[in-house]
């Protein structure tokens, strides 16, 4: 197809009648769009309190056993210099 043929079609297209829209679309394409939107911040806060629940939890559990800490030993020191 050559540029002007291509041209052609192209203002072809662009002159046809535009296709009428439906007098309720603008309308639930808004209700959709809030729907997504409470839903998407409905899961980031679900997250959120996810991440601070698994903080606490690690806080929490460092805190009571102490992993930096040498941990003691379980049974008593070989016998030496006899």
């Amino acid at each position: 197809m050559r540029r002007g043929e291509r041209e052609a079609a192209v203002r072809a297209v662009m002159e046809r009648a535009v296709a009428p829209v439906p007098p309720g679309l603008c309308a639930d394409a808004v209700l959709r769009g809030d729907r997504l939107l409470r839903r998407r911040r409905l899961a980031r806060r679900a997250l959120w309190l996810l991440a601070c629940a698994a903080v606490l939890a690690f806080t929490v559990w460092a805190a009571e056993d102490r992993p930096w800490a040498e941990s003691s030993s379980r049974t008593s020191p070989p016998v030496t210099g006899r």
